[in-house]
């Protein structure tokens, strides 16, 4: 049995904090809202997240910062992207010793342009890390709970602490391979967000099987052009945290990035559609940053380029598919690697 925090109570976070528990490892939860800690720690539910699901009895939870930062050398980051850094920052202040440190949120910092990995760097000082290693692939918090099976992967510089993290939540239907790119585990997590916001247009515009599948192709050749050019294996974009995670969060009605880009297919505005979601979409921030990263690295994403005039530029969904489609002719497999 190990001790592991989990810092996050959205769905995925308890998700991984059920996984945990059911392997017998002592698994506390830390949420800032005391009401949300209480109703976990004591009626063992987390209605908000996973409505009609009954967690383990050996899962707890605070609301109390210290108590869940000194409860274990494990710490599972699972906040929004844009709490990253805050929350990062907050936890260094009651480290006592080193501890290894798993995101498993999938973003990129629109404002420094960083990724998750890179933000922990900045802000846990290295005395206090012992490794960073991330945690993604395609997998649905809705689904793990139900013990669904489910394949994720884990990558780190630092190879021991990837399988100490693979160990932990290896079970019968949580399978964890380990993977050395991190910077392709994190970009493939991040960028499929984008382009399951596409998706979600698509399908809330009216259009087929088709545009999803064009969608979802182009959009890994965009993803595997950028991922390569910022110094990621080509391979893994082929993988669980490229492919898989793509597929999955472009064709299911769980990934609330598809389902706000379908309400924005259907006409919603990007501010409505926020208010209706209560919940983070990843997808929004990433866009920005990744427009933004292809500008630095001179890579063309055309499917990128189009979100960002529908999210940012007011530039209708229809308007933007007709301009992908009267774009000049091209190369398939040329286009596709770009490199």
């Amino acid at each position: 049995m190990e001790k592991v925090s989990i810092f996050g109570a959205g769905s995925w976070g308890t998700a991984l904090a059920v996984v945990l528990a059911e392997n017998g490892h002592n698994s506390l939860i830390w949420t800032r809202r005391a009401e949300q800690a209480d109703e976990i720690h004591n009626q063992h539910t987390n209605n908000r997240y996973l409505p009609d699901v009954k967690l383990p009895d050996n899962l707890s939870s605070t609301s109390e910062l210290q108590v869940a930062v000194q409860h274990a050398k494990t710490i599972i980051l699972a906040v929004p992207t844009v709490a990253m850094r805050e929350t990062c920052r907050h936890i260094q202040k009651f480290l006592t010793e080193p501890a290894i440190f798993v995101h498993v949120s999938k973003g990129i910092d629109p404002d420094s342009l960083e990724r998750i990995s890179e933000i922990i760097a900045d802000e846990i000082d290295e005395t206090l890390r012992d490794a960073i290693v991330v945690l993604s692939g395609p997998s649905h918090a809705e689904e793990v709970v139900r013990r669904h099976p489910t394949t994720v992967a884990v990558a780190s510089s630092n190879m021991e602490a990837a399988e100490q993290i693979q160990d932990l939540f290896m079970s019968n239907y949580f399978r964890v391979y380990t993977n050395k790119d991190v910077i392709g585990v994190e970009l493939g997590g991040a960028l499929k967000n984008v382009i399951a916001l596409a998706a979600g247009i698509s399908d809330g515009l009216g259009y087929g099987d088709n545009a999803k599948a064009a969608l979802i192709t182009r959009g890994l050749a965009e993803i595997t052009r950028l991922g390569v050019k910022m110094g990621a294996d080509q391979q893994t974009f082929s993988g669980l945290t490229g492919l898989g995670d793509l597929v999955v969060t472009c064709t299911s009605v769980h990934s609330r990035n598809w389902r706000a880009g379908n309400l924005l297919g259907k006409g919603q505005s990007l501010e409505r559609v926020t208010e209706e979601m209560g919940m983070v979409i990843e997808g929004v921030r990433t866009t920005k940053a990744s427009f933004q990263l292809a500008q630095q690295f001179d890579v063309n994403m055309p499917l990128t380029e189009a979100l960002y005039s529908i999210l940012f530029g007011g530039v209708p969904p229809k308007q933007a598919v007709d301009q992908l489609m009267t774009r000049g002719k091209k190369q398939e497999i040329d286009t596709f690697f770009g490199i």
